[in-house]
């Protein structure tokens, strides 16, 4: 499974440099942007995509090549006490929790219990992770999944889904790519977040509060659900490699290893223009193969 080199919060944006370091745009009031001093960074993920004011409540998580983590911001759940965790190859952030898939297929958790979203500890043989506001998800080695935490709008009802490679969780939705390179989704279609059937040759997917955005193989972007700030506004991207899909923005990562953006803006989140040389998804540094 790839790891994250760009990751959307709900005010922030992050980027992964081909030489470890990580850039950050947006609020920082948390200190969600501070990751200057970052080294040696393989994979991040930026929390709180949640849709509601929650001013200040937003974190990042860094995956060093040594298998430890790092976070910086709002610690208000614990969401950012990663200090001790080893062995890690692969980690997700959403509302004031951190997830850690670990080299034996186990996850880790921090933050916030209310819901049951870190009640992960008898999850086995997982290759990927990730997590929505209230509910966390993750991809098994046989391409089946699971969902633990809040099921209001049925964003966990993933137990017959099969030939699943790729999972991605929103507020009240969750995502699957399937082998077959189609698109399966679960959970509150108010916003038309779900609306994926028509969606084909897809292969990557990513989920923000209220929408959901996929890269196509010929490195086109699809994109539906809420467009309240644009964040659905993709059809003129090419050229792109990754997807990032925070609460209100979506980012784009292209085959040059330069950003593209839409969406909110209201807190600078957007502002990648000056983004070069961000690492590409395997490993690949940017413009180079």
């Amino acid at each position: 499974m790839g790891r994250a080199v760009i990751a959307a919060g709900r005010r922030h944006s992050l980027g992964l440099r081909d030489d470890g370091s990580v850039v950050a745009v947006g609020a920082g009031t948390a200190g969600e942007c501070r990751t200057d001093g970052w080294a040696d960074v393989v994979a991040v993920a930026a929390g709180a995509v949640h849709t509601a004011p929650n001013t200040g409540r937003s974190h990042s998580v860094g995956l060093r090549s040594d298998g430890t983590v790092v976070a910086t911001g709002w610690n208000g759940d614990g969401q950012c006490e990663v200090a001790g965790w080893r062995e890690v190859t692969a980690v997700a952030a959403g509302w004031r929790r951190t997830l850690g898939l670990r080299a034996d297929g186990t996850v880790l958790a921090a933050g916030r219990l209310g819901e049951g979203a870190c009640d992960v500890g008898p999850w086995r043989e997982v290759v990927a992770v990730t997590c929505g506001d209230w509910h966390s998800v993750a991809l098994r080695a046989d391409g089946t999944v699971v969902a633990v935490g809040s099921d209001r709008r049925g964003q966990c009802a993933v137990d017959g889904w099969r030939d699943v490679t790729a999972v991605a969780a929103g507020y009240l939705h969750t995502v699957g790519l399937t082998r077959s390179r189609q698109v399966v989704a679960v959970g509150d279609r108010t916003a038309g977040a779900c609306d994926v059937d028509a969606w084909t040759d897809v292969v990557a997917v990513a989920a923000g509060s209220s929408h959901t955005v996929a890269v196509t193989a010929a490195g086109r972007v699809l994109a539906t659900g809420s467009d309240d700030a644009g964040q659905c506004d993709v059809s003129g991207w090419r050229e792109i490699v990754a997807v990032a899909a925070g609460s209100r923005h979506t980012l784009g990562l292209r085959a040059d290893g330069s950003v593209v953006a839409t969406g909110s803006d209201e807190h600078g989140q957007c502002d990648v223009t000056g983004w070069h040389g961000i690492r590409l998804p395997g490993g690949n540094v940017g413009g180079r193969s």
